[in-house]
C-alpha cells in the first residue's frame, strides 16, 4: 500500500511538471495580436493581395493601347548551287548565294473612337474592384478570427464548468463511499454516485476534444501551423453596445464593402456601353518602317558580287466599319441591358442588406435580454446547488434530487456561456454589415 501511494504521488508530480511545461510553451495571444497575425498569414488574404498585384500591373496606358508597337526582324537566305553546265570550263555551275533582309516597323493607332481612354478607365475600375474584393476578404477574415478566438474561450469556459461539476460529483462519490464504510449508505447509492461521476468525467474528456478542435480551427484561420499552442489572454465577456437601427443602416449604405464593390461593378458596366459605342468611330493608324536587302553571290573561282538596297516607308490608314451585320448595334444594346441588370442587382442588394441588418439588429436586442436571463438563471442555480449540497450531506434530500440540481446548474452555466458567444457573434456581424469591422480593430 505504501509503495502504491508513492507511485501515485510520483505520477501526479510528473503530470504537474508536464502541464507546467505545456503552459510555459504556449504563447500568450490577445485578440488584437490574433487579428494582426491573421492579416499577415491568412491564406485567403495572401492570395487576394497577389491578385491585386495583377490588376495593378495591368492598369497602364501600355495595356490600354496608347503606345505604338515596334518590331525588329531579320531574315537570312543561304543557298549553294552545284549543277552540270556544258558552257563552263569545268562543266559545272557552282556558286554561293546569300540574302540578308533586316526590317524595322512601327505601328501606332492614333485614334480608335476613344477606346484607349475608355480601356484605361476600365483597367482602373477593375483594379479598384479587385481591391474591393480584397477588402471583403479582409473583413471576412477578421470576423472569422474574432469568432474563432471567442470559440476557443467558449470551449475553455465550458471545460471549467465541467471541472467544477466533476469535482462535485467526485466529492459526492467519495462521500457515499465514506458513508457506506460507516454504515449510513448502501451499495446502490455508491453505484449511483459513481455513474454520475464517470458520466461527468466522460463529458469532460469530450469537451477537451471540442476545445482542441476549436484551437485548430483558430490556427487555420490565423495561417499558423496546426501544432501551434496559444494562451488566449482576453476575457470571455460580452460587448454591450447601444446601437440604433437608423444609424447602422446609414453606415451600411455608405461603408458596406460588398455594396461599394457592386457600385464599382456598375461603373464597369457603364464603361462597357461606351466601349461598345467606340466601334462606330473610324480607326486611324500610321505604319512607319525601313527595309534593307543585302545580297551576295560568289561563283567558283571568282570574287563575290554584293548588292545593297534600302527602302523607307510611311503609311497612313483610315478604316471605318460601314456594316458588320448589325454586330456593333447588338453589342451596344447588350451592354445597355447588362447595365440595366446591374442597377437592378444594386437595388436588390440594398433591399437584402437592409433586411439582413434589421434581422441581425433584432437578434442582437433579443440576445442581450437572453444573456440577462442566463445570468439570473446561473446565479439562482448556483445558490440552489450550494443549498442542495448541504441538504444532501444532512440527509434532507436524496442523491437523485442532488444530481438534478447539479444538472440544472450545468445546463444554465452552458446556456450563459453560449448566450455570451451568441451576443458576440451578432455584434461582430453588425460591425461587418455596417462596414466598421476593420476600423473597429484599428482603434
Amino acid at each position: 500500500m505504501y509503495i502504491m501511494n508513492i507511485m501515485k504521488k510520483l505520477a501526479i508530480a510528473l503530470m504537474l511538471i508536464s502541464m507546467s511545461y505545456s503552459l510555459a510553451a504556449a504563447e500568450e495571444l490577445t485578440l488584437s495580436d490574433a487579428i494582426q497575425r491573421g492579416l499577415k498569414n491568412n491564406f485567403d488574404i495572401r492570395v487576394a493581395h497577389l491578385q491585386t498585384k495583377i490588376t495593378e500591373n495591368n492598369d497602364s496606358w501600355g495595356a490600354a493601347g496608347r503606345f505604338p508597337t515596334l518590331t525588329l526582324s531579320l531574315t537570312e537566305n543561304l543557298m549553294y548551287n552545284d549543277k552540270e553546265d556544258s558552257t563552263t570550263i569545268t562543266g559545272r555551275d557552282q556558286y554561293w548565294y546569300q540574302n540578308l533582309n533586316p526590317n524595322i516597323n512601327l505601328n501606332w493607332v492614333l485614334f480608335n473612337g476613344f477606346s484607349i481612354s475608355l480601356t484605361k478607365d476600365k483597367l482602373e475600375l477593375l483594379d479598384s474592384q479587385m481591391k474591393g474584393n480584397s477588402a471583403i476578404v479582409v473583413e471576412n477574415t477578421i470576423q472569422a478570427i474574432i469568432l474563432g478566438y471567442y470559440k476557443v474561450l467558449l470551449e475553455n469556459e465550458k471545460l471549467k464548468v465541467l471541472d467544477e461539476v466533476m469535482a462535485l460529483s467526485k466529492d459526492r462519490y467519495d462521500y457515499e463511499i465514506t458513508a457506506k464504510e460507516i454504515g449510513s449508505s448502501v451499495t446502490y447509492d455508491v453505484l449511483q454516485a459513481k455513474v454520475a461521476y464517470l458520466g461527468d468525467k466522460a463529458n469532460r474528456l469530450q469537451q477537451e476534444i471540442s476545445l482542441k478542435s476549436a484551437q485548430r480551427s483558430l490556427n487555420l484561420v490565423l495561417g499558423e501551423p496546426v501544432e501551434s499552442e496559444f494562451e488566449l489572454t482576453d476575457s470571455f465577456q460580452p460587448r454591450i453596445s447601444e446601437y440604433t437601427l437608423v444609424n447602422l443602416e446609414e453606415k451600411m449604405l455608405s461603408n458596406n464593402k460588398t455594396l461599394k464593390n457592386q457600385y464599382i461593378n456598375q461603373e464597369i458596366l457603364k464603361n462597357s456601353v461606351s466601349l461598345s459605342r467606340s466601334s462606330r468611330w473610324p480607326t486611324i493608324s500610321v505604319n512607319v518602317g525601313a527595309d534593307a536587302d543585302l545580297n551576295g553571290i560568289q561563283y567558283s573561282g571568282m570574287d563575290s558580287i554584293n548588292t545593297t538596297n534600302y527602302a523607307f516607308y510611311v503609311n497612313f490608314a483610315i478604316s471605318y466599319n460601314v456594316y458588320s451585320g448589325g454586330n456593333v448595334e447588338r453589342s451596344v444594346v447588350n451592354a445597355k441591358i447588362q447595365e440595366a441588370i446591374g442597377k437592378i442587382q444594386i437595388e436588390q442588394m440594398v433591399f437584402s442588406l437592409k433586411n439582413q441588418m434589421r434581422t441581425t439588429y433584432e437578434f442582437y436586442q433579443l440576445r442581450k435580454q437572453l444573456l440577462n436571463v442566463s445570468d439570473e438563471s446561473v446565479e439562482t442555480n448556483k445558490i440552489n446547488l450550494e443549498i442542495s449540497s448541504d441538504k444532501f450531506k444532512a440527509g434532507a434530500i436524496n442523491s437523485f434530487n442532488y444530481r438534478d440540481v447539479q444538472l440544472l446548474y450545468l445546463n444554465s452555466s452552458f446556456g450563459r456561456l453560449q448566450a455570451i458567444y451568441n451576443l458576440l457573434e451578432t455584434d461582430t456581424e453588425l460591425m461587418r454589415l455596417s462596414g466598421g469591422i476593420i476600423t473597429e480593430q484599428d482603434k
